[in-house]
């Protein structure tokens, strides 16, 4: 019993520790985008609100945010529909090659993101979608479907067949059956893979890189151009908004997915 209680603490404290290291970066980041100066000296020497007023002002940061934020919310209503029809027709069938079908869904979770990115940015070149929203929407839906698939099918488990069967010997439709029985059983899930579709848009940034133009940029490609080619400390206040964005949603998720549990 010590040794058990031992061991706890000790994957406590190293969980601890990793949480902590993770962490630091931030703690440097968020402080950075508050300060007064033209530069990314820490800790500040002075505080304001100008890298903020210059990140919601300029063209260029603005017009990358929206881009983001639309881009994002296009993809959850497509990955989230196209994942929880996926999701559903995973589950109520059974065949030989299910196993194969299962992967192919999960590739995008597995298959490094610049061998993703290689062969999407191949594929748009010979279709033409480089460069255009269409191929942006393309790119992260691939990337965000596999989230969707998962909360689902998870929230899928919880659904008992009977409970279908029922419906239908009511008299009720297919589309009625799965509207006000396993709909509801399963919203959880279903807002759980949204959230984590709109997040992974919002934060994609390698694909992006494949598949962007100079005249259509997401927010992470503009982050990354700043990092590589000038000395913006506009950049502490684009990664804070990212942040907050991030943290926000995907807390989201988790109280979602508290909710799902019996």
């Amino acid at each position: 019993m010590t040794g058990g209680t031992t061991l706890r603490r000790v994957l406590v404290g190293i969980g601890v520790l990793v949480g902590v290291w993770l962490v630091v970066p931030t703690l440097v980041v968020v402080p950075i985008s508050f300060s007064g100066e033209d530069s990314f000296a820490f800790p500040p020497r002075s505080w304001g609100l100008g890298h903020y007023a210059t990140f919601f002002t300029e063209s260029s940061w603005l017009t990358s945010l929206l881009v983001s934020l639309q881009l994002a919310l296009i993809v959850t209503v497509v990955a989230t529909l196209l994942g929880t029809a996926a999701a559903l027709a995973l589950d109520r069938t059974s065949f030989r090659g299910r196993g194969a079908l299962d992967g192919l869904f999960m590739a995008p979770l597995i298959v490094p993101g610049i061998v993703v990115a290689v062969a999407l940015y191949a594929a748009f070149l010979g279709w033409g979608l480089i460069g255009t929203p269409l191929g942006f929407v393309i790119a992260h839906t691939v990337l965000a479907l596999p989230f969707v698939v998962v909360n689902v099918a998870a929230a899928l488990q919880n659904v008992d067949p009977v409970l279908g069967r029922a419906a239908a010997g009511l008299g009720a439709s297919g589309w009625a059956t799965f509207r006000q029985v396993t709909l509801p059983i399963i919203r959880p899930g279903v807002l759980a893979g949204a959230l984590f579709a709109f997040v992974t848009s919002f934060d994609e940034v390698v694909v992006s890189l494949f598949v962007q133009s100079p005249q259509l940029q997401t927010l992470p490609v503009r982050m990354f151009t700043s990092v590589t080619n000038e000395v913006d400390p506009t950049i502490a206040a684009a990664s804070t908004v990212v942040l907050v964005v991030s943290t926000a949603l995907l807390g989201l998720v988790a109280l979602t997915r508290r909710k799902s549990t019996p």
